[in-house]
């Protein structure tokens, strides 16, 4: 596990994306996007720092999900260096844990690179017109359980966003483990 830390999102339009979800639908910005914007997260299943934060992360789409700002998740690993990432078994976590949002595969990890995601979570959130707005955490609960008493970091930059047009309040960068990128020949 290489533990890192999320630099300052340098590009200001979102990638789009055509990603196969546990679902067996493909899914790209326009069909995940809600009407005051969308949260990109990049995770997978075998990450804890992912683990850690995973009823916070659904609890916390479900609130974005009721100010009109929908969640996608997308795991970029490469399965084949951890099982843990495979697709049935993202489709096993989907279900298990009720992902309230679509769990896209990026096989060829086209859309992490896009994006220049660095770690698993690293969030990006948008606004309904596809700019960038936020990169950073979930909330400032790391490796450990996130409680009910910490700061909602990524939903309180959304609610601003939407209240205001954009996004002023500090972005604290996103720690988790380096994706795990396919062996190159």
């Amino acid at each position: 596990m290489v533990l890192k830390y999320t630099p300052k999102s340098e590009i200001l339009n979102a990638p789009d994306f055509n990603l196969l979800g546990v679902d067996n639908n493909y899914w790209n910005i326009d069909k995940c996007l809600g009407k005051h914007g969308l949260v990109v997260m990049f995770i997978c299943n075998h990450c804890p720092y992912v683990k850690s934060i995973q009823n916070t992360l659904i609890e916390d789409a479900k609130l974005l999900q009721d100010i009109g700002v929908n969640v996608v998740a997308i795991m970029s690993n490469d399965p084949n260096d951890y099982p843990e990432d495979s697709f049935e078994n993202m489709q096993k976590v989907a279900v298990e844990l009720q992902y309230p949002f679509p769990y896209l595969i990026d096989t060829t990890q086209t859309v992490a690179k896009a994006y220049g995601a660095v770690c698993t979570p690293d969030i990006f959130a948008m606004d309904s017109k596809c700019m960038i707005q936020y990169r950073g955490r979930l909330n400032a609960a790391g490796m450990n359980q996130s409680s009910g008493h910490m700061r909602k970091d990524l939903v309180e930059a959304m609610r601003e966003m939407v209240e205001t047009g954009t996004v002023k309040s500090e972005q604290y960068p996103s720690m988790g483990c380096s994706i795990k990128w396919l062996q190159q020949d």
